[in-house]
């Protein structure tokens, strides 16, 4: 999909070095055992290091990687479900931090996720009207109230208000996936956080989540993360794609930049791996070895042990992202001289 410039606006969610660390802080006598060499120091996951990323009002960012890579942390910290270990994040080019309660509890409404399980997402002993009223009733909507409100973003969401006495499990994923964004649209958000949130789903049901989001995108002004570990149905709804690896940002682009002309050695193996109708026959080839634990992940560039382009410069420095065409960010040693 190719942006709307007239859509896509100044920033509205800025991430700048965000870094978050998984790890049990040891207390006192813990730290004493461990100073005299009688206990270990906990590990620590490393998940995500680092990280710059701008979304733009109006806009669709796809954010790319395989299982275990961060991204799913990353749009945690960025819709204000985790704190980042350091970093700042930006709402609307004002720091977070320095917002008062108020300001961060309108930012909060402002952002809202939608998780890739449906049925872990609700709760099993509320109704699909509960479910979805339970904000609005929480800001001060009487119930009558709610119940229209309820009403309104089921059908806005494709789902019928006549099944809204039901429970989470007599519905379809597909189902209550539409419950989950009826629930989030509720509270009249500005930005979603979409976790893989298609992923659970058969096929048809994906391409029909996948057109609702589209629709609601044009219907509401919204601005979306997409997270997805899927290239093909990235490449359908972003404007931009991010690429993620090992908690890292390793290239930025245009979609239909990324798609055509992919610069990190990361991104040319991932994208081999999509299928294509084509009347060439082409080999296919996997992105090589594992990836690396984020408990101890390599020195310099990450990538550098699968990579078939490493240089003994990759093994010990961090690669810096350099626009290599305009809008076109990728963090590779082979871009420099």
């Amino acid at each position: 999909m190719d942006a709307n410039p007239t859509s896509v606006g100044e920033p509205l969610v800025e991430a700048r070095n965000i870094t978050r660390r998984f790890g049990a802080t040891p207390d006192l006598a813990a730290r004493a055992a461990i100073a005299l060499g009688l206990a270990r120091t906990p590990p620590i996951v490393h998940a995500v290091d680092g990280v710059d990323l701008v979304i733009r009002k109006g806009e669709v960012m796809g954010l790319v990687g395989e299982s275990g890579c961060g991204k799913s942390t990353l749009g945690r910290i960025v819709a204000n479900i985790v704190e980042p270990s350091e970093g700042e994040l930006r709402w609307r080019g004002r720091l977070q931090s320095e917002m008062n309660k108020a300001e961060r509890h309108a930012a909060g409404l402002a952002t809202q996720m939608i998780f890739q399980n449906p049925m872990a997402a609700l709760n099993p002993r509320m109704s699909i009207e509960e479910i979805v009223a339970e904000a609005p009733r929480a800001h001060g909507l009487s119930k009558a109230e709610g119940r229209a409100y309820a009403d309104r973003y089921m059908r806005m969401a494709g789902f019928d208000p006549a099944m809204k006495q039901r429970y989470p499990h007599e519905f379809s994923g597909g189902q209550r996936q539409r419950v989950n964004i009826a629930r989030a649209l509720a509270v009249q958000p500005e930005f979603l956080v979409c976790d893989e949130s298609v992923a659970a789903l058969d096929v048809s049901i994906q391409a029909q989540i996948i057109n609702l989001f589209m629709d609601l995108r044009e219907q509401l002004d919204l601005t979306y993360l997409f997270i997805s570990h899927d290239l093909g149905v990235v490449e359908h709804i972003s404007d931009r794609v991010a690429i993620m690896y090992l908690g890292r940002i390793v290239e930025e682009a245009p979609v239909g930049d990324i798609y055509a002309r992919p610069n990190h050695p990361y991104t040319q193996a991932l994208l081999s791996e999509v299928p294509r109708i084509e009347t060439a026959r082409r080999r296919f080839k996997p992105v090589g070895g594992e990836l690396p634990s984020p408990l101890s992940p390599p020195s310099g560039c990450h990538f550098h042990p699968r990579c078939p382009f490493a240089m003994d410069r990759c093994r010990v420095e961090v690669p810096a992202r350099l626009e290599v065409a305009p809008g076109h960010l990728s963090a590779c040693h082979l871009n420099t001289p």
